[in-house]
């Protein structure tokens, strides 16, 4: 009954398995490669909706993260705090 379900959905709205989640982790840590092949994907490299909105998460988080960086490298918050650990 469950497969039958599954091959009636559209291509564009099949669901990601758990190993593609695992996959497009990993493709996406890669430096500088996996923020660009997400952005891709997030702009419409792809025709699956759960692939797109995975990419799109992932490069909005990468987004927040950059920021949080700057503010901290602009404030000098980032080299105290480097300076007390070493």
């Amino acid at each position: 009954m469950d497969n039958d379900f599954q091959n009636n959905i559209p291509a564009e709205y099949k669901p990601i398995s758990m190993w593609g989640y695992f996959g497009y982790q990993i493709l996406f840590a890669l430096p500088c490669i996996g923020i660009i092949i997400a952005l891709i994907l997030a702009l419409g490299g792809t025709t699956n909706k759960n692939v797109k909105n995975f990419a799109a998460s992932y490069f909005c988080v990468f987004i927040i993260f950059a920021i949080i960086i700057g503010v901290t490298l602009s404030t000098g918050t980032l080299a105290a705090i480097l300076s007390n650990v070493g």
